[in-house]
Protein backbone atom coordinates (compact mmCIF):
# COMPACT_ATOMS: atom_id res chain seq x y z
CA UNK A 1 0.00 0.00 0.00
CA UNK A 2 1.60 3.24 -1.26
CA UNK A 3 1.15 6.82 0.53
CA UNK A 4 1.10 9.85 -1.37
CA UNK A 5 2.20 12.90 0.45
CA UNK A 6 -0.59 16.02 -0.27
CA UNK A 7 2.73 17.46 -1.97
CA UNK A 8 2.98 15.21 -4.63
CA UNK A 9 0.64 14.78 -8.10
CA UNK A 10 -0.12 12.35 -11.19
CA UNK A 11 0.83 13.58 -14.26
CA UNK A 12 -2.53 12.20 -15.43
CA UNK A 13 -4.74 13.25 -12.46
CA UNK A 14 -8.10 14.43 -13.01
CA UNK A 15 -8.48 17.75 -11.48
CA UNK A 16 -12.38 18.49 -10.48
CA UNK A 17 -13.54 22.21 -11.73
CA UNK A 18 -15.54 24.16 -8.89
CA UNK A 19 -18.77 24.67 -11.33
CA UNK A 20 -18.76 20.25 -11.30
CA UNK A 21 -18.74 20.07 -7.71
CA UNK A 22 -21.29 23.07 -7.72
CA UNK A 23 -23.48 20.80 -10.49
CA UNK A 24 -23.00 17.79 -8.39
CA UNK A 25 -24.63 19.59 -5.25
CA UNK A 26 -27.37 21.16 -6.98
CA UNK A 27 -28.52 18.75 -9.27
CA UNK A 28 -27.19 15.20 -7.85
CA UNK A 29 -24.86 13.63 -10.52
CA UNK A 30 -21.94 14.65 -12.52
CA UNK A 31 -20.77 13.41 -16.19
CA UNK A 32 -17.43 13.39 -16.74
CA UNK A 33 -16.32 12.32 -20.26
CA UNK A 34 -13.14 10.24 -21.32
CA UNK A 35 -12.31 10.01 -17.42
CA UNK A 36 -11.04 6.78 -18.14
CA UNK A 37 -8.59 5.92 -21.27
CA UNK A 38 -9.81 3.71 -23.80
CA UNK A 39 -6.63 1.32 -22.89
CA UNK A 40 -8.12 0.78 -19.40
CA UNK A 41 -11.52 0.67 -20.61
CA UNK A 42 -10.19 -2.04 -23.28
CA UNK A 43 -8.96 -3.99 -20.13
CA UNK A 44 -12.44 -3.51 -18.26
CA UNK A 45 -14.58 -4.79 -21.35
CA UNK A 46 -11.98 -8.20 -21.62
CA UNK A 47 -12.19 -8.73 -18.33
CA UNK A 48 -16.38 -8.80 -18.40
CA UNK A 49 -16.67 -10.46 -21.87
CA UNK A 50 -14.23 -13.55 -19.88
CA UNK A 51 -16.59 -13.31 -16.98
CA UNK A 52 -19.43 -13.88 -19.16
CA UNK A 53 -17.70 -16.90 -20.79
CA UNK A 54 -16.62 -18.76 -17.66
CA UNK A 55 -19.88 -18.68 -15.88
CA UNK A 56 -21.62 -19.60 -19.17
CA UNK A 57 -19.35 -22.55 -18.70
CA UNK A 58 -19.39 -23.82 -15.52
CA UNK A 59 -23.32 -23.39 -14.74
CA UNK A 60 -25.13 -23.24 -18.43
CA UNK A 61 -26.72 -19.81 -17.45
CA UNK A 62 -26.25 -16.85 -15.04
CA UNK A 63 -28.37 -17.36 -11.58
CA UNK A 64 -29.84 -15.43 -10.12
CA UNK A 65 -29.70 -12.53 -12.14
CA UNK A 66 -28.13 -13.05 -15.37
CA UNK A 67 -27.32 -9.32 -15.98
CA UNK A 68 -25.59 -8.15 -12.66
CA UNK A 69 -22.60 -9.94 -10.75
CA UNK A 70 -22.01 -8.44 -7.35
CA UNK A 71 -18.54 -7.73 -5.30
CA UNK A 72 -16.33 -9.43 -7.62
CA UNK A 73 -13.35 -6.93 -5.92
CA UNK A 74 -13.20 -9.30 -3.36
CA UNK A 75 -12.33 -12.51 -5.46
CA UNK A 76 -10.98 -10.80 -8.61
CA UNK A 77 -7.42 -8.28 -9.83
CA UNK A 78 -9.12 -6.93 -12.02
CA UNK A 79 -12.52 -6.00 -10.43
CA UNK A 80 -10.35 -4.10 -7.53
CA UNK A 81 -8.12 -2.25 -10.12
CA UNK A 82 -11.06 -1.52 -11.91
CA UNK A 83 -12.73 -0.14 -8.50
CA UNK A 84 -9.85 1.64 -7.53
CA UNK A 85 -8.82 3.14 -10.76
CA UNK A 86 -7.11 6.50 -9.59
CA UNK A 87 -8.83 8.82 -11.91
CA UNK A 88 -12.45 7.75 -11.05
CA UNK A 89 -10.89 8.27 -7.53
CA UNK A 90 -9.64 11.61 -7.92
CA UNK A 91 -13.38 12.74 -8.73
CA UNK A 92 -14.68 11.27 -5.33
CA UNK A 93 -11.95 12.67 -3.37
CA UNK A 94 -13.31 15.81 -4.59
CA UNK A 95 -17.08 15.29 -4.18
CA UNK A 96 -17.02 12.89 -1.01
CA UNK A 97 -14.01 12.91 0.45
CA UNK A 98 -11.10 13.54 0.63
CA UNK A 99 -11.35 10.33 2.76
CA UNK A 100 -13.23 7.85 0.47
CA UNK A 101 -14.33 3.79 1.24
CA UNK A 102 -14.93 1.42 -1.48
CA UNK A 103 -17.70 -0.67 -0.96
CA UNK A 104 -19.17 -2.82 -3.95
CA UNK A 105 -18.59 -3.59 -7.45
CA UNK A 106 -21.41 -4.34 -9.88
CA UNK A 107 -21.00 -5.58 -13.67
CA UNK A 108 -23.62 -5.00 -15.75
CA UNK A 109 -23.98 -6.98 -18.73
CA UNK A 110 -27.80 -6.37 -20.17
CA UNK A 111 -27.72 -8.28 -23.43
CA UNK A 112 -30.26 -7.29 -25.88
CA UNK A 113 -33.53 -8.44 -24.74
CA UNK A 114 -32.78 -8.04 -21.09
CA UNK A 115 -31.91 -5.61 -17.94
CA UNK A 116 -34.06 -2.53 -16.52
CA UNK A 117 -34.62 -1.83 -13.27
CA UNK A 118 -37.67 1.19 -11.96
CA UNK A 119 -36.73 3.43 -9.91
CA UNK A 120 -34.76 3.75 -6.66
CA UNK A 121 -32.89 4.95 -4.36
CA UNK A 122 -29.24 3.59 -3.78
CA UNK A 123 -28.65 4.80 -0.20
CA UNK A 124 -32.45 2.54 0.37
CA UNK A 125 -30.11 -0.45 -0.60
CA UNK A 126 -26.45 0.23 1.25
CA UNK A 127 -26.77 2.15 4.42
CA UNK A 128 -24.26 4.96 5.67
CA UNK A 129 -23.83 7.08 8.48
CA UNK A 130 -23.61 9.82 7.31
CA UNK A 131 -24.91 9.17 4.21
CA UNK A 132 -22.47 9.86 2.16
CA UNK A 133 -23.20 6.87 -0.69
CA UNK A 134 -21.77 7.81 -4.07
CA UNK A 135 -22.45 5.60 -7.31
CA UNK A 136 -19.96 5.72 -10.05
CA UNK A 137 -21.40 4.56 -13.44
CA UNK A 138 -18.36 3.57 -15.63
CA UNK A 139 -19.38 2.47 -19.58
CA UNK A 140 -18.15 0.02 -21.40
CA UNK A 141 -19.90 -0.12 -24.24
CA UNK A 142 -22.00 2.94 -25.69
CA UNK A 143 -25.38 3.18 -23.43
CA UNK A 144 -28.23 4.74 -24.93
CA UNK A 145 -32.06 4.83 -24.82
CA UNK A 146 -32.46 1.87 -27.30
CA UNK A 147 -30.47 -0.37 -24.95
CA UNK A 148 -31.31 0.57 -21.26
CA UNK A 149 -28.89 4.15 -20.06
CA UNK A 150 -29.27 5.06 -16.69
CA UNK A 151 -32.29 7.77 -16.80
CA UNK A 152 -31.83 10.50 -13.06
CA UNK A 153 -34.36 12.84 -12.51
CA UNK A 154 -32.42 16.17 -11.63
CA UNK A 155 -32.34 17.44 -8.41
CA UNK A 156 -33.99 14.81 -6.26
CA UNK A 157 -30.92 13.70 -4.54
CA UNK A 158 -32.38 16.31 -2.04
CA UNK A 159 -35.68 13.73 -1.22
CA UNK A 160 -35.41 12.05 1.42
CA UNK A 161 -35.31 7.79 2.10
CA UNK A 162 -38.42 5.99 1.48
CA UNK A 163 -38.66 3.48 3.33
CA UNK A 164 -39.85 0.09 1.38
CA UNK A 165 -41.99 -2.40 2.34
CA UNK A 166 -40.05 -4.97 0.46
CA UNK A 167 -36.51 -4.35 -1.72
CA UNK A 168 -36.02 -7.15 -4.69
CA UNK A 169 -32.51 -9.10 -4.71
CA UNK A 170 -31.45 -7.51 -1.50
CA UNK A 171 -31.73 -8.24 2.42
CA UNK A 172 -33.48 -5.03 3.98
CA UNK A 173 -31.61 -2.94 6.68
CA UNK A 174 -33.37 -2.47 9.69
CA UNK A 175 -36.56 -2.57 8.19
CA UNK A 176 -39.11 -2.93 11.40
CA UNK A 177 -37.67 1.00 12.08
CA UNK A 178 -39.75 1.99 9.47
CA UNK A 179 -43.31 0.55 10.55
CA UNK A 180 -44.37 3.81 11.66
CA UNK A 181 -44.35 5.11 7.95
CA UNK A 182 -46.19 4.57 4.93
CA UNK A 183 -43.46 2.80 2.92
CA UNK A 184 -43.34 2.73 -0.61
CA UNK A 185 -44.59 -0.13 -2.65
CA UNK A 186 -42.77 -2.12 -5.00
CA UNK A 187 -39.16 -0.15 -5.33
CA UNK A 188 -37.28 -0.97 -8.39
CA UNK A 189 -40.43 -2.24 -9.76
CA UNK A 190 -40.11 -1.50 -13.96
CA UNK A 191 -44.06 -0.56 -14.21
CA UNK A 192 -44.37 3.30 -13.11
CA UNK A 193 -48.00 2.20 -12.20
CA UNK A 194 -46.80 -0.80 -9.68
CA UNK A 195 -43.68 1.54 -8.50
CA UNK A 196 -45.22 4.09 -6.25
CA UNK A 197 -41.65 6.26 -5.95
CA UNK A 198 -42.96 7.35 -9.60
CA UNK A 199 -45.41 9.47 -7.12
CA UNK A 200 -42.23 11.14 -6.02
CA UNK A 201 -40.67 11.52 -9.58
CA UNK A 202 -43.36 13.49 -10.86
CA UNK A 203 -43.13 16.04 -8.52
CA UNK A 204 -39.95 17.12 -10.65
CA UNK A 205 -39.28 18.14 -14.45
CA UNK A 206 -39.12 15.27 -17.02
CA UNK A 207 -36.09 12.83 -16.05
CA UNK A 208 -33.53 12.84 -18.20
CA UNK A 209 -31.12 10.33 -20.01
CA UNK A 210 -27.99 10.00 -19.58
CA UNK A 211 -26.45 8.33 -22.90
CA UNK A 212 -22.43 7.33 -22.29
CA UNK A 213 -19.82 6.68 -24.26
CA UNK A 214 -17.15 3.82 -23.24
CA UNK A 215 -14.80 6.09 -20.59
CA UNK A 216 -17.90 8.30 -19.90
CA UNK A 217 -17.91 7.77 -15.92
CA UNK A 218 -21.87 9.24 -14.31
CA UNK A 219 -21.42 9.77 -10.69
CA UNK A 220 -24.75 9.93 -8.67
CA UNK A 221 -25.63 10.55 -5.51
CA UNK A 222 -27.44 7.79 -3.07
CA UNK A 223 -30.39 9.83 -3.18
CA UNK A 224 -31.31 10.91 -6.37
CA UNK A 225 -34.14 8.91 -7.88
CA UNK A 226 -33.09 6.78 -11.62
CA UNK A 227 -34.08 3.99 -13.22
CA UNK A 228 -33.12 1.95 -16.35
CA UNK A 229 -35.15 0.12 -18.76
CA UNK A 230 -34.59 -2.49 -20.79
CA UNK A 231 -32.36 -3.28 -23.60
CA UNK A 232 -34.63 -3.37 -26.55
CA UNK A 233 -32.24 -3.71 -29.44
CA UNK A 234 -31.39 -7.21 -30.94
CA UNK A 235 -27.75 -7.14 -31.40
CA UNK A 236 -26.16 -4.88 -28.80
CA UNK A 237 -25.06 -5.20 -25.33
CA UNK A 238 -25.00 -2.76 -22.44
CA UNK A 239 -22.03 -3.81 -20.35
CA UNK A 240 -21.22 -1.22 -17.64
CA UNK A 241 -18.83 -0.94 -14.37
CA UNK A 242 -20.98 0.21 -11.51
CA UNK A 243 -19.27 0.72 -8.05
CA UNK A 244 -20.33 2.76 -4.62
CA UNK A 245 -18.35 4.40 -2.70
CA UNK A 246 -18.67 6.89 0.88
CA UNK A 247 -16.68 8.90 2.53
CA UNK A 248 -14.21 7.02 5.06
CA UNK A 249 -15.39 8.24 8.18
CA UNK A 250 -19.13 7.14 8.04
CA UNK A 251 -19.80 4.24 9.76
CA UNK A 252 -21.06 1.21 7.93
CA UNK A 253 -22.85 -1.85 8.95
CA UNK A 254 -23.66 -2.70 5.07
CA UNK A 255 -22.21 -5.79 3.79
CA UNK A 256 -23.86 -7.14 0.75
CA UNK A 257 -25.84 -10.10 1.29
CA UNK A 258 -25.59 -10.15 4.92
CA UNK A 259 -28.68 -9.17 7.14
CA UNK A 260 -27.97 -6.15 9.45
CA UNK A 261 -27.05 -6.67 12.41
CA UNK A 262 -26.21 -3.67 13.91
CA UNK A 263 -22.60 -4.10 13.83
CA UNK A 264 -19.64 -1.73 11.53
CA UNK A 265 -18.79 -3.83 8.76
CA UNK A 266 -16.30 -0.96 7.84
CA UNK A 267 -13.34 -3.65 8.19
CA UNK A 268 -14.68 -5.42 5.11
CA UNK A 269 -14.35 -2.17 3.05
CA UNK A 270 -11.16 -0.84 1.50
CA UNK A 271 -9.77 2.26 2.13
CA UNK A 272 -8.94 4.37 -0.83
CA UNK A 273 -7.76 7.24 -0.02
CA UNK A 274 -7.24 10.11 2.26
CA UNK A 275 -7.48 8.49 5.97
CA UNK A 276 -9.88 7.35 8.35
CA UNK A 277 -10.51 6.61 12.27
CA UNK A 278 -12.02 3.73 11.40
CA UNK A 279 -11.42 0.57 10.14
CA UNK A 280 -10.87 -0.69 6.92
CA UNK A 281 -9.55 -2.88 4.70
CA UNK A 282 -6.68 -3.21 2.69
CA UNK A 283 -6.64 -3.89 -1.38
CA UNK A 284 -6.28 -8.60 -1.49
CA UNK A 285 -4.80 -8.43 -4.56
CA UNK A 286 -2.01 -5.22 -4.05
CA UNK A 287 -3.85 -2.30 -5.97
CA UNK A 288 -2.18 0.86 -4.94
CA UNK A 289 -4.10 3.44 -3.18
CA UNK A 290 -2.66 6.70 -1.82
CA UNK A 291 -3.37 7.08 1.43
CA UNK A 292 -2.41 10.06 4.06
CA UNK A 293 -0.59 8.77 7.02
CA UNK A 294 -1.75 10.31 10.22
CA UNK A 295 -0.40 13.04 11.87
CA UNK A 296 2.39 13.17 14.74
CA UNK A 297 2.08 16.64 15.84
CA UNK A 298 -1.73 16.89 16.31
CA UNK A 299 -2.46 18.94 12.47
CA UNK A 300 -6.03 18.10 11.44
CA UNK A 301 -6.20 16.31 8.09
CA UNK A 302 -6.04 18.11 4.52
CA UNK A 303 -9.40 18.56 3.27
CA UNK A 304 -10.65 18.94 -0.29
CA UNK A 305 -11.58 22.78 -1.08
CA UNK A 306 -11.81 25.32 -4.31
CA UNK A 307 -9.82 28.00 -5.31
CA UNK A 308 -10.46 31.00 -6.96
CA UNK A 309 -9.29 29.99 -10.36
CA UNK A 310 -12.22 27.40 -10.40
CA UNK A 311 -10.38 24.47 -9.28
CA UNK A 312 -10.93 22.08 -6.31
CA UNK A 313 -7.44 20.71 -4.41
CA UNK A 314 -6.38 19.62 -1.03
CA UNK A 315 -5.31 22.41 1.77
Amino acid sequence: MAYLPKAVERADRYKVRVDEYIHYRREGYLIVRNLVSPEDVARLHDWAVEQWEHQTRREGTWSPNPSRVHQLHRVDATAEWGLLHPRILDVLEALIGPDVLALQTMLFHNPPGTGGQGWHQDSCYITTYPDTLIGAWLALEPADEENGCLWVVPGSHCEPIYPPDAIPYAHVQAVNAFDDLHEVQNVSHLDDEVNTLTHIVRKYPPPIPVPLEPGDVLFFDGHILHRSYPNRTTDRWRRAFVNHYCNARSWVPWNHGAPYEGDSANYLHILARGSTHLPFAKPRFGTEVHLYEPSTNGAPPPRMMGDLEGNMGMR
